[in-house]
């Protein structure tokens, strides 16, 4: 197989004169590579991406500093960038990162007496997870399963740990794009989010972080059936 049918196709590139452009382009370039559209081992050509979205090759390059910094890219001199390969540890790490901070935030959740509206907001999303699966609309389902979890962090109180989250899941989401599309039961999904929403509605704190954390580590029981699959992708896949 040689590239997957990821979540969705990135965004046509339309700068917002508002925001910092090398901002913009790092986000796209993120998504581009989080989706396979650039694919491990591929080459990236500052001069020639300057001249495909029309912009300078000063904000092309803080923006591919970024990426390096971030371990999804590295520079080549004189020859441009190169899309990194998946590796499990960059996937460990990412994975424990968010799992510490949404356990943290759910702990701050279970806290707060009066759930209800938080309970509707995550009833919502399970039954647009549903339908989304039933058509087959992986784009709204993975966007619906961000959702999920953001609503819990915004209950919490922890909007500005959103950024935080997205910042240290990154490698996660560059794994899940990839299991998403290829390998992973969306069913269970649902299943693991009902029951982390039941749990909290049941005031049990200990299975609301049991289901969590099982929730969140289940990705690793995919990464040898995603390898066999895209084995040109990993670097690393085993412990």
């Amino acid at each position: 197989m040689s590239r997957p049918q990821t979540a969705a196709a990135s965004r046509p590139f339309a700068p917002d004169p508002g925001q910092p452009l090398a901002r913009q382009l790092y986000q796209l370039l993120l998504e581009r590579i989080c989706r396979f559209e650039l694919e491990p081992g591929q080459l990236i050509s500052e001069a020639s991406l300057s001249v495909t979205l029309g912009v300078s090759r000063t904000p092309v390059r803080e923006a591919m500093a970024r990426l390096a910094e971030q371990g999804l890219v590295e520079v080549l001199p004189q020859r441009g960038s190169r899309v990194l390969p998946l590796r499990r540890s960059d996937l460990e790490k990412s994975q424990f990162m968010r799992e510490a901070l949404e356990t943290a935030m759910l702990r701050k959740v279970m806290a707060i007496p009066e759930r209800h509206l938080l309970l509707m907001q995550l009833d919502r999303e399970i039954t647009l997870q549903r339908t989304y699966l039933q058509v087959g609309n992986l784009a709204r389902f993975y966007q619906s399963d961000e959702d999920f979890h953001r609503h819990i962090a915004l209950f919490a109180a922890c909007g500005p740990v959103i950024e935080e989250i997205a910042r240290v899941k990154v490698h996660m989401d560059r794994f899940r794009q990839l299991t998403v599309s290829s390998v992973e039961d969306l069913a269970m999904v649902i299943t693991q989010h009902q029951a982390i929403r039941d749990s909290i509605a049941g005031s049990d704190a200990m299975a609301a972080e049991a289901c969590l954390q099982l929730h969140l580590r289940r990705i690793f029981s995919f990464l040898e059936q995603a390898a066999a699959l895209f084995p040109h992708y990993f670097a690393e896949i085993r412990p």
